[in-house]
């Protein structure tokens, strides 16, 4: 495998020093510590992976002054491919694994790493989705593998709650693909139909459907049936695409979408052209949340100024979270004894006590061993009449978390 010099297609073209390892001091260098990075830069996962390069370039000479070597893999939004990489990465040494963006990369990399005693973080995922679907017992959790995000409880608290603000009929079309966030959304246990049902909520669930499908008729033809005044679910961005494109062609127009995953990119609604106006999703982060980088210092909003400003590009939910995993790194590694056994590694990761850019973070709290929670709200996407882009995102439910400012009200599909 190529290493972060050469590989990602020039991941940090243009970036002052060029790369990691290039900016390292000759003796940093050969005491250099290995970190693997993993996450979608290709794919249809690829809006997550989309501010990785901004977020390492910003912070290579914080790295290179610990000494840190980074090791970036793509999982081309495959999860074998993930899991293949995540190994050649613990086979070239690295002492400590990140990874970042939905169940079908965090979880088989975490998997690996369990397997063979690599300490690793993981972020953006709901932590149900990590934690169950990877086989997590609550009593005993995980020895190697931690994560960090909110979860399905905190993603239907904020879709109830803008939901509520609101006048439907209160049934609900689920669209719910057959991958591990459809899985974790859609479990009538731990996911999104238990809760719905104590809030008197209907849902209609036409069944399992394949990532990338390009006929959504039979749901469509449900949710029309059953009167769904509510759409929600969470899907890839090119599914939502086609989805929301035939349902109009179809002559259905629910009252509220709220998806996950699609939802969250600035682009995805860019793609919509108008019918985007007053969609809705979960927000994980943004410009107004009050918190700031342990790193660099900078506030959430000033981070997200400088990505704008480097990369010409309207800011996207994962700076924060990519730029949260490296403060985690670099504290980790800093008070490990030995940033290069992966035993004392693991020692200083159990201990994290940290403020980030996107919010507090210690593994000591729960809900459950091995998972930090960070604060969610919920957002609806509004087209502007003035301002350089096309959608802002408001900030219409943060009842759950009350330090992040609402900006606005819920409004019905125009």
């Amino acid at each position: 495998m190529k290493k972060f010099t050469t590989n990602r297609r020039k991941l940090l073209a243009g970036a002052a020093g060029a790369s990691v390892l290039a900016t390292l001091p000759a003796r940093a260098k050969a005491a250099a510590i290995k970190v693997g990075y993993v996450s979608p830069e290709t794919g249809p996962l690829a809006p997550f992976g989309a501010a990785d390069a901004f977020v390492i370039s910003a912070l290579s000479d914080k790295l290179a002054a610990k000494g840190i070597t980074l090791e970036l893999r793509d999982s081309q939004s495959d999860p074998n491919r993930a899991a293949t990489v995540a190994q050649d990465l613990i086979n070239d040494g690295v002492s400590l694994m990140l990874v970042s963006s939905t169940p079908e990369t965090t979880n088989p990399v975490s998997d690996q790493c369990e397997l063979a005693g690599v300490p690793c973080v993981s972020t953006v995922a709901p932590w149900q989705a990590w934690f169950f679907n990877r086989g997590g017992n609550p009593a005993t959790g995980f020895s190697y593998t931690y994560h960090f995000f909110w979860g399905l409880e905190d993603v239907i608290a904020a879709y109830t709650g803008m939901w509520n603000q609101l006048s439907t009929d209160k049934t609900v079309g689920g669209l719910f693909p057959n991958d591990g966030d459809g899985n974790a959304w859609s479990d009538p246990v731990h996911g999104f139909p238990p809760v719905l049902a104590a809030q008197k909520f209907s849902l209609i669930d036409p069944g399992k459907f394949q990532d990338g499908s390009s006929d959504f008729s039979a749901q469509i033809s449900a949710f029309k049936s059953g009167n769904a005044e509510i759409i929600t679910g969470v899907v890839i961005p090119p599914d939502w695409g086609t989805f929301w494109t035939q349902a109009k062609q179809q002559g259905f127009s629910p009252k509220i979408a709220t998806v996950g995953k699609a939802l969250l990119f600035p682009e995805t609604l860019d793609s919509l052209g108008t019918l985007g106006n007053n969609l809705s999703t979960e927000v994980w982060w943004t410009p107004s949340h009050p918190f700031s980088s342990s790193l660099t210092g900078q506030s959430a909003k000033a981070l997200a100024d400088a990505y704008t400003a480097k990369t010409g590009k309207q800011w996207t939910q994962p700076i924060g979270f990519a730029h949260a995993l490296f403060e985690i790194a670099v504290d980790v590694l800093g008070r490990a004894s030995d940033p290069t056994d992966r035993d004392k590694v693991l020692a200083a990761l159990v201990a994290t006590n940290i403020n980030t850019v996107v919010g507090p973070i210690s593994w000591s709290k729960g809900p459950v061993k091995n998972v930090a929670k960070t604060p969610l709200v919920g957002g609806q996407w509004r087209l502007t009449t003035s301002g350089p882009y096309k959608y802002d995102l408001i900030i219409t439910e943060n009842a759950t978390a009350p330090q992040i400012p609402a900006t606005g009200k819920m409004a019905y599909i125009s």
